[in-house]
């Protein structure tokens, strides 16, 4: 009933799962992960304790294939499970049981496990592989192409319900206090994959980090711009003289704080402000 991909990305040094299937919030029983240990899939009739018990095994130094035997042998009903797993260090395995419904079947590879059951047939699986390691930059930009191309070609034959992604890294959750980087879901929606990928993007924009190349100085008729976005918002009260001010830059602060903008413009660099930032407060406030 689903078809997703845990992987590691040993640039990043990240670990994560994306998932999509004709389920209800599938993200809340499939994807596992922890920084430092690996990832986990865990699918059809699924057994929801392979994953924290499978990221507890790695957590003590056995690899993927360790784990999956393990977690295998365990299981009286192993031949309805279907499972793929990552260590801490990319090693990858799965499992597809003999009674899991057509087509099933997985794909391995250097820190990648794919797997995927009653699809329209294996092309899903392989989209899932074939993209992966094809595609470069982040580990969530990798994960969620793998995603866009698997449902493009055939995806779960029953049809769409939800997808969800998620990925893990050291210190990478919100202000560094733990390693849930990125945990979105879409669990109830006609095309939830694309759906996912909007949300990606949207956690690019408030979560990424901004590069220098993007830093833009606020010149006199940006200024200008600036000062006209926080007058329609109600955050200034003055007239636009394209100045930038104490006031102006305290009335933009007002505007970052309550845009959930705070990564892309900081008061140590107020002269400065990110393009991505700047693209995004244009649309919300077009003249």
């Amino acid at each position: 009933m689903t078809f997703s991909i845990a992987a590691y990305d040993p640039n990043d040094k990240a670990w994560g799962v994306a998932v999509a299937s004709k389920f209800l919030a599938v993200g809340s029983v499939v994807p596992w992960a922890q920084a430092d240990v690996g990832a986990v899939a865990t699918q059809s009739y699924a057994k929801v304790t392979f994953g924290p018990d499978g990221l507890a095994m790695m957590k003590t130094g056995k690899s993927a294939s360790e784990t999956l035997t393990a977690l295998l042998a365990a299981d009286p009903e192993r031949e309805k499970r279907q499972v793929g797993i990552v260590d801490t260090n990319g090693g990858s395995a799965a499992h597809t049981g003999s009674e899991c419904f057509a087509w099933a079947g997985h794909r391995t590879g250097e820190g990648f496990a794919c797997q995927g059951n009653i699809l329209v047939g294996a092309e899903t699986v392989d989209a899932l592989a074939d993209v992966f390691s094809v595609t470069t930059g982040s580990l969530e930009d990798r994960l969620m192409a793998a995603l866009l191309a698997a449902d493009q070609a055939g995806g779960d034959k029953r049809g769409k319900q939800s997808a969800a992604i998620l990925v893990v890294k050291p210190n990478g959750g919100y202000g560094g206090d733990n390693d849930r980087y990125l945990d979105l879901r879409v669990d109830d929606d006609p095309d939830p994959v694309t759906r996912l990928a909007t949300l990606v993007r949207t956690h690019h924009l408030f979560f990424g980090k901004p590069r220098k190349e993007d830093q833009l100085p606020i010149t006199e008729s940006l200024a200008r711009e600036l000062q006209r976005m926080m007058q329609q918002g109600g955050y200034w009260k003055d007239d636009i003289t394209g100045t930038w001010d104490e006031a102006s830059k305290t009335a933009f602060d007002a505007l970052i704080g309550n845009e959930n903008l705070e990564e892309r413009w900081r008061r140590e660099n107020p002269d400065h402000i990110d393009r991505i930032a700047l693209e995004y407060l244009r649309d919300r406030f077009k003249p």
